[in-house]
């Protein structure tokens, strides 16, 4: 059976909360942004009318203001960007719940079941684009195909406010002419080497002899042959089903270098929090924990080391990374960011401790009591002594993306 899968891309999403925030932004270039004096100086999002002066994100904010002197500038509001991005999900969810995220802006939908009951995927798009425009002041791209590579290509096709239907008829018009790197599983390096076999659209990759890609990419070859085809079988997760991931980190560039080893202890076990916090909401158990610290001149330093025991004690990763730091750097050449993560990841369930460890047992219980705190009052209300020093080299670590789920 054909499927009717969706693509819905929020259209400037960061900026468009704003804008939704305070409606006398609108008609005015305005950029999303990170904060300058947290050495966080980049644009992180921008309107249309921003865009049209070529302001570009991930470009310096200096660089904006020099093609667009008028931008306004606005510090990232992530509680309003993940609040937002629930309220959409709800009206997807009305409508099947196979919703898939794909980032804060963007969703996936199988509505193969959902055809009869509010008409074919084109109606289901349009619907949606509505409801989102009149109940929340947002706009969506939406891309409708049988597959979830031609639903993305489709939604990027019009931008803003916009329905691409792409189906097995119309897709060689529409989607074989673009160049390979539409494809979202082809970044610049694959495209280099599919070029120098004659591959530059999708259309050239989806005629290509199968068997002599795969002696050049290997199973991958497949997987590239069958996007290009629409001849895909990935499947739309269930709202309902979350991923767990392989690796958890949390970094943070300081507002000013880490110049002393309390200073980066601080800043350590401030991270380990965060990292901890992720795994328990994952019902996970780290292995081990890797150390990355980057220098002034932006040269990076990083080593890892496999824990003794299972775990998601924030006290026990900060622990190891404080030794990983040890061996790592000597003070007081200065640091300039920080990166704490766990690896070697499996569920906590699945783990046996030892039974005679209480030391373990017992920070594994006050943990579960601050968890439910966090929740209640955010992560920020409740802090570890070591965390507590070093205040000001912690600005602006609680604005983090990953930090945000623990404000509900």
């Amino acid at each position: 059976m054909e499927k009717t899968i969706l693509h819905c891309d929020l259209n400037n999403f960061y900026a468009s909360v704003e804008e939704r925030k305070d409606p006398s932004l609108k008609g005015k270039p305005i950029a999303v942004c990170g904060n300058p004096e947290l050495r966080h100086g980049i644009i992180l999002a921008k309107n249309q009318i921003a865009k049209s002066f070529g302001v570009k994100t991930a470009e310096t904010i200096w660089q904006a203001k020099q093609k667009c002197p008028g931008l306004i500038l606005l510090p990232a509001s992530y509680n309003d960007y993940h609040q937002a991005s629930k309220e959409v999900k709800q009206i997807y969810l009305s409508y099947t719940d196979y919703v898939e995220s794909f980032g804060l802006d963007e969703c996936w939908l199988d509505v193969t079941s959902s055809v009869s009951l509010f008409g074919d995927g084109k109606k289901i798009a349009d619907e949606i684009r509505e409801r989102t425009r009149k109940e929340l002041g947002l706009t969506v791209s939406v891309g409708v195909a049988p597959t979830k590579t031609l639903a993305k290509l489709g939604s990027d096709m019009k931008k803003p406010d916009a329905t691409t239907v792409i189906t097995y008829d119309n897709m060689k018009e529409l989607v074989y002419n673009l160049k390979v790197t539409e494809l979202m599983m082809i970044g610049g390096k694959t495209a280099e080497k599919l070029a120098a076999l004659g591959i530059k659209t999708i259309g050239d990759l989806a005629r290509f002899d199968r068997e002599v890609l795969r002696e050049k990419f290997g199973i991958i070859a497949d997987r590239l042959i069958d996007a290009a085809n629409g001849t895909e079988t990935d499947e739309v997760k269930h709202y309902l089903d979350k991923r767990k991931p392989k690796s958890v980190s949390h970094g943070t560039t300081t507002p000013r270098d880490i110049t002393s080893f309390n200073e980066a202890e601080s800043v350590i076990y401030a991270l380990s929090e965060l990292v901890a916090a992720r795994l328990r909401r994952y019902s996970l158990v780290a292995g081990g924990v890797h150390l990355i610290i980057r220098l002034p001149d932006f040269t990076d330093k990083s080593k890892q080391t496999v824990l003794s025991v299972y775990s998601a004690n924030a006290e026990i990763i900060a622990k190891s990374a404080v030794n990983l730091l040890n061996s790592l750097h000597t003070f007081p050449k200065p640091v300039r960011a920080i990166t704490v993560g766990a690896f070697k990841l499996f569920d906590g369930d699945g783990i046996q401790q030892s039974f005679f460890d209480e030391d373990i047992e017992k920070k594994e219980k006050l943990d579960k009591s601050l968890d439910k705190l966090r929740e209640k009052y955010g992560f920020d209300a409740i802090k570890r002594g070591k965390t507590m020093l070093n205040r000001e080299l912690l600005r602006g670590l609680e604005s983090d993306d990953d930090f945000l789920p623990f404000k509900r």
